[in-house]
């Protein structure tokens, strides 16, 4: 999932980075760049907590929306990354039958990008993908 985050330039030269969609999820940072890397680990450890207790992961915002809805008019605007998959429950093993092609097409797909890092990441992620489109 991609969260949007926005940054504040501080004073001293620092930035304040938080997520809308996650209440209370923010960090400072010495620059921006350090700031991403760090909002993800608070993104993460967020969303941990959210899971130990439960509760539903949050769909990310659009920055439109966010933006109509006055959240932080004048901040720079980011995206970040986050895999949800670990947060959604315990794994279970189960058996899949898919045509050889298919499963092709995706060992393909996942040797090729960082974003998954298995098949059973890639069809986790296109299940969830799907039933979103429910909601």
């Amino acid at each position: 999932m991609l969260y949007p985050v926005a940054m504040t330039k501080l004073e001293e030269g620092n930035v304040e980075i938080e997520v809308p969609d996650l209440p209370g999820c923010r960090c400072r940072s010495v620059s921006a760049e350090n700031g991403v890397i760090d909002i993800k680990k608070s993104i993460n450890d967020h969303l941990m907590i959210l899971a130990e207790y439960g509760e539903k992961i949050p769909e990310p915002s659009s920055i439109f929306s966010l933006k109509e809805k006055g959240e932080t008019v004048q901040n720079i605007w980011a995206f970040v990354e986050i895999d949800i998959t670990p947060y959604l429950g315990k794994s279970q093993k189960i058996n899949v039958t898919l045509p050889e092609l298919l499963i092709k097409q995706i060992d393909d797909r996942v040797a090729k990008s960082e974003r998954y890092k298995s098949r059973s990441g890639f069809i986790a992620t296109a299940c969830y993908a799907e039933l979103k489109k429910d909601d």
